[in-house]
Parts: C-alpha cells; sequence; structure tokens
C-alpha cells in the first residue's frame, strides 16, 4: 500500500489538526466539523494529483481553451456516522462523484476492550472499473475501514482504491497495510504512535463522531 503522510509537510493542515485535538476547542461542535470538511478538502486536493485526466477544449466567449480535467469515475464512500464532514469536504472538490453510505460500528460483546465491527446500513453504486475513495476520519484498528470494504465487493471492483483518513494510529496503517494490495493509497493527515486498551489513537482527539454530533447512547 502506498502511504502518504500529510504531516511530513508543514502546512496549514497542522492548524486544523490541532483545532481539532485541543480539548477545549473540540467543545465546538461546528468548529470540529468544520475542520474535519477542511482536512476532507485538503486530502482531497492531494488526492487528486494522483488520478487519470484527459485533454479537453473549454469554450470561452473569446476562444477556447485547452486545460486536463479529470476522466476517472469516481465513488465517495463515508462510514457513517464521524465519515459525514469528511465526507463533504472530499465532495466539496469532487462534486460530480457517485456517493456511497455505510454503518459501523464497534460492537462489545463482553467487556470494553474487545470488539467486533458490525456493518447493518449500505446504499452503494455499481463500482465496477470506478475509483473509489473510501473516507473514515479515524484509522485506529483498521477493522472498520476492511470490514467496510469486504462489504462492497458484491457491488463490482474498483479500478483503484484511495482510503482517506484524518488521524491514524500506526497500528491501524500497519492493519491495512496488510489487507489492501500495493496499488492501493492511503492519504492521511498525520498518525500517531498507538492504541490505548480500549482501541483509541493515543494522542488522537477523543471520539470524533461524538465531537461532530452529539454522544450516543450506544456503546
Amino acid at each position: 500500500m502506498q502511504i502518504h503522510n500529510l504531516s511530513k509537510k508543514k502546512s496549514i493542515l497542522n492548524t486544523f489538526i490541532a483545532e481539532m485535538r485541543d480539548i477545549d476547542i473540540q467543545k465546538d461542535a461546528m468548529r470540529f466539523r468544520r475542520n474535519i470538511e477542511r482536512t476532507g478538502e485538503i486530502l482531497g486536493y492531494e488526492l487528486s494529483q494522483s488520478l487519470q485526466y484527459a485533454s479537453t477544449a473549454v469554450k470561452t466567449p473569446l476562444g477556447n481553451a485547452e486545460t486536463s480535467l479529470i476522466s476517472d469515475e469516481i465513488v465517495l464512500c463515508s462510514i457513517l456516522r464521524a465519515g459525514v464532514p469528511l465526507h463533504n469536504g472530499l465532495l466539496n472538490y469532487f462534486d460530480t462523484s457517485e456517493n456511497a453510505f455505510i454503518s459501523a460500528y464497534r460492537h462489545h460483546k463482553h467487556n470494553p476492550e474487545s470488539f467486533e465491527i458490525i456493518v447493518e446500513y449500505l446504499a452503494c453504486p455499481k463500482l465496477e472499473g470506478k475509483t473509489l475513495i473510501l473516507a473514515d476520519p479515524m484509522l485506529a484498528t483498521g477493522q472498520s475501514m476492511v470490514a467496510t470494504f469486504e462489504a462492497l465487493k458484491p457491488f463490482g471492483t474498483p479500478k483503484s482504491v484511495h482510503l482517506v483518513s484524518v488521524i491514524g494510529a500506526q497500528q491501524g496503517v500497519d492493519f491495512v497495510s496488510k489487507h489492501f494490495d500495493s496499488e492501493t493509497h492511503l492519504w492521511i493527515a498525520t498518525v500517531d504512535e498507538k492504541l490505548n486498551n480500549k482501541g483509541y489513537i493515543i494522542p488522537g482527539l477523543g471520539d470524533a463522531g461524538d465531537l461532530a454530533f452529539g454522544e450516543k447512547l450506544q456503546q
């Protein structure tokens, strides 16, 4: 898998990440969602440079202008619910793409330290021969990303696959690297060193879904 860790370069992205992490600033849910969305826009721009393009003539009031436009058929797929702001950021740039949505959540059977990934809701167009962008803001264990991709397989084989995350743990990056082929791209804003015993990223930022949309009762 080809890993693109944007934190290795200094940019305005660092400000958005810092604000999402900050225990005081992240209490502003609207700002938190917007920072995820802005991060999605930056990740989308970086990702766009790896796509396929075709030369096109655009008619202007004064003549014709030659340019190169994306020729890939793109499907954006986000993992609900935390993935919604990230999806919006990507959709701001890939506004003509098709869209897919899937729910994947942790189900703790017996104790907080063990869980399985449950996939329930799925809405997806055909994926055969298209470019799939799979978005999940938190790449913790990596199990949700893998489970989601498995659930999408009946809809066809994409031409290419791009994974997009805001914050990941090295363990999660290593896990998805083993389960996706070498041509898959991972675009991630930053990678933290470890997980705690509950599978949360350290130092991370907390529960992205709760911070964006409020605490949930389900555990």
